[in-house]
């Protein structure tokens, strides 16, 4: 099994890293979100190791695009980001900073048109992610967390499940250092992942940090988003 270490900032980065632009369909400054926990380096590196075989109508999804997604929002303006950035800062303070997720023990399939590998070891986030951001975006799933990164997905009406040889083996576990507010962009090429905001584990924003009470913005645009 290959344990990992993820990134981990000492210093809270509760900071902008984004610029929502308006888009067809879109209302002004809205931005489709979720909470996610990325992988560390070490694990990103294992996952593309793996084998991909070339599969009519599936596509592997990239490096940049592997996360386990916590909670799905939706559209949400800057108020709610602002209001799920508050809530996020005080579930990551009160998670413990040794969180581990332990993935594998192999890739398998999550329906008909996805391949995804499995991760246990979050729904001590989850769960409290879930409960402090109900009121924020669309409805929590109503069913139970199942933590997964998607590493291949199929074509509409696709349905993947008889090709065993998709599947491949990995054990590997990594400390997780934080939590994401994460904006998606979809695009005909793939989803594209920005951080808007980290949330580091078990840290408490000092008195009188921006986010601290009213998750009031601290912009700093030079800084890169994680994915």
């Amino acid at each position: 099994m290959i344990e990992a270490h993820a990134r981990y900032n000492a210093t809270p980065t509760w900071s902008v890293k984004w610029s929502p632009a308006p888009s067809a369909g879109r209302s002004l400054g809205s931005v489709r979100c979720f909470v996610a926990v990325w992988p560390s380096a070490e694990v990103i590196a294992a996952l593309a190791a793996l084998p991909r075989p070339r599969v009519e109508r599936l596509r592997w999804s990239t490096q940049d695009q592997w996360h386990v997604t916590l909670r799905f929002f939706g559209e949400l303006d800057p108020a709610q980001v602002e209001a799920a950035s508050a809530a996020l800062t005080q579930v990551a303070a009160s998670l413990p900073d040794d969180l581990t997720a332990k993935g594998g023990p192999a890739t398998k399939f999550l329906g008909p048109g996805l391949v995804v590998w499995p991760v246990e070891g979050l729904r001590p986030a989850a769960g409290p992610v879930e409960q402090a951001t109900a009121h924020i975006g669309q409805p929590v799933a109503d069913r139970p967390f199942r933590g997964h990164v998607t590493v291949a997905r199929g074509a509409r009406g696709a349905d993947l499940r008889r090709a065993a040889h998709l599947l491949s083996p990995l054990s590997a576990s990594w400390r997780v250092g934080s939590l994401s507010l994460v904006h998606s962009q979809l695009s005909s090429g793939g989803a594209r992942y920005q951080d808007i905001y980290t949330f580091p584990l078990g840290l408490r924003p000092p008195a009188g940090s921006p986010t601290s009470s009213s998750g009031t913005p601290s912009p700093s645009p030079d800084q890169p988003g994680s994915s």
